[in-house]
């Protein structure tokens, strides 16, 4: 069972409100037919751009480099799947292996690259940490593929009872609310608020929370924002947790019409200082082609900000180590992706 810390001082649980979770922040409704419009100007209506028309570099990784890797280290896998090396064991969030964002195989955002390092050569996890359910966060397949290798799932409170329906163990499965936390192998994980949303169908809309994760390993701090818009929770949590050594910070996927579910790097920005960071390393970008800016946008919006601000930030290529015993800011690959309309 997870350990409840809300005693402790610290500030209220997730609310629901006729049956489904709601944010602490006031929201603007959505209708259904906006939702739907916004769907199909995604599938059919794209600009030119979103995806890379180039090759994405990727640096292969194997289970011996991994084994041979020094503790703090850190890889991304694509979008916001990481493998953290913490304590001599790994931890990956939000996995998704599939080749397509979405309900469907045959429709949909598809990979722009392939991951580094396949779902058979991972080493064994020592858990799995889940942000919320929506598919470019939670994917079914990669989920019960990882299952028979996996210690524990970490989730948010509905999103484990996902994975017990789909044939996790439930012995395998802890779900927490926000300000719960749970310890593993010496590690404090504490699920902590953003300001998002959930739902993979028309008829499942708030019924599992959103988190984001703090990781506490002795005297590091590791911070993973999952899905969340701007908001006073950052500050809330940087005074509670702070500071953090590494922010892994939400940046793409973000349009002017929903500010509230998904920050504009300016914001990612604000939250990494919010939270008292000090690498950020910004994810949710690089891999699907979720939304209408250049696929590329977020790497050079983020970058220039984090340089005016004199912000440490790291921009690794997918499966390229970032250490955080040896930090570096790695280079601007993306750069020399061709990209149309470029």
């Amino acid at each position: 069972m997870a350990f409840d810390s809300r005693n402790a001082g610290r500030p209220k649980p997730a609310e629901r409100y006729q049956g489904a979770f709601r944010n602490d922040g006031a929201r603007p409704s959505s209708s259904l037919g906006k939702t739907l419009g916004i769907f199909w100007k995604l599938l059919f209506h794209k600009p030119v751009g979103t995806r890379p028309e180039g090759v994405i570099p990727v640096k292969p990784l194997t289970r011996e480099q991994l084994d041979e890797a020094a503790d703090f280290s850190v890889y991304r896998l694509g979008h916001s799947t990481v493998l953290l090396k913490l304590k001599g064991k790994y931890w990956l969030t939000d996995p998704v292996y599939a080749q397509r964002a979405s309900p469907f195989q045959w429709l949909g955002p598809k990979r722009f690259h392939e991951p580094p390092i396949s779902l058979d050569e991972l080493p064994p996890l020592e858990a799995v940490i889940l942000s919320h359910n929506h598919y470019d966060h939670l994917d079914q397949k990669t989920v019960l593929q990882l299952a028979a290798k996996t210690r524990q799932f970490l989730a948010p409170l509905g999103v484990g009872d996902l994975l017990v329906k789909w044939g996790v163990p439930a012995s395998k499965v802890q779900q927490l609310d926000w300000w719960q936390e749970a310890h593993l192998a010496g590690i404090r994980f504490i699920a902590t608020p953003s300001q998002h949303f959930s739902g993979r169908g028309l008829f499942d809309h708030n019924q599992t929370l959103w988190a984001s994760w703090v990781m506490i390993i002795d005297d590091v701090r590791i911070f993973f924002s999952g899905d969340s818009g701007y908001f006073d929770g950052f500050k809330q949590i940087g005074e509670q947790f702070g500071p953090f050594d590494l922010t892994l910070m939400e940046t793409g996927a973000y349009n002017v019409d929903w500010p509230h579910v998904h920050m504009q790097p300016e914001h990612s920005l604000q939250a990494h200082l919010d939270l008292n960071g000090r690498w950020l390393l910004p994810v949710h970008n690089g891999t699907f082609d979720l939304a209408f800016h250049a696929w590329s946008e977020p790497f050079d919006r983020i970058v220039a900000l984090a340089e005016q601000c004199n912000v440490l930030i790291t921009t690794p290529q997918m499966g390229e180590a970032f250490n955080l015993l040896t930090p570096d800011p790695g280079r601007a690959w993306w750069l020399e992706v061709e990209t149309p309309g470029h």
